[in-house]
C-alpha cells in the first residue's frame, strides 16, 4: 500500500529514491470517480519505473478546472482510494490549476499523462531540461468521469 505525502515530505522522499537509484514516475489528475481507464493508466505508468507518484488536484483545484459541481468525491477519499491501488506508491495533493511547480521541484525521471493532454503537459519543459522522459499514453475508449456523471444524471427523474 502506498503512502500519502505532503509536497515537502514528497520532495524529501524523492531525494532518497534518487540516492537509491530508483526510477520515479509521476502522473496527476482529479481521479474524481475511479474507473478502469484510471487503473490501466496507473498500471502503465507504474510499469515504467520503480516508484509511481500520483498527484491529485485538491478539491479547490478540481472546482476551478471542472466546475462548481465537482469533485463528487472529496480529496481525502480520492487519496484513500488511490493509495489502495497496488500501482500507486505515493499520493500528494496540489492546489494550483496545474502541478507545474510540484513537478519542477520533484523532477521525476518519467512524466506521464493521458493522450488527451498531449497538447499541454504541465512540467514537460522542466522534466526534459533535467534529462527526464515525458510520455503520453492512449486513453481507454469508453471510460470518462464526465461521461459517467452525464449518464447518471440522464437517469434522474
Amino acid at each position: 500500500m502506498g503512502r500519502f505525502y505532503s509536497p515537502a515530505e514528497l520532495l524529501d522522499q524523492r531525494q532518497h529514491w534518487k540516492q537509491d537509484g530508483q526510477t520515479v514516475v509521476f502522473t496527476n489528475g482529479c481521479y474524481d470517480l475511479l474507473h478502469p481507464g484510471h487503473i490501466r493508466l496507473l498500471e502503465q505508468a507504474r510499469s515504467l519505473g520503480d516508484v509511481l507518484i500520483l498527484a491529485l488536484n485538491s478539491d479547490a483545484s478540481v472546482r476551478r478546472v471542472k466546475g462548481s459541481t465537482r469533485p463528487l468525491v472529496p480529496e481525502a477519499e480520492r487519496a484513500e482510494l488511490a493509495l489502495a491501488l497496488e500501482a500507486v506508491d505515493a499520493v500528494t495533493l496540489f492546489d494550483e490549476d496545474t502541478p507545474r511547480e510540484l513537478i519542477a521541484e520533484i523532477l521525476p525521471d518519467v512524466l506521464l499523462k493521458g493522450a488527451d493532454w498531449s497538447h499541454f503537459i504541465a512540467g514537460k519543459e522542466e522534466v526534459e531540461a533535467a534529462g527526464g522522459l515525458v510520455l503520453t499514453v492512449a486513453l481507454e475508449p469508453g471510460f470518462s468521469t464526465t461521461n459517467i456523471v452525464d449518464l447518471i444524471l440522464s437517469h434522474q427523474p
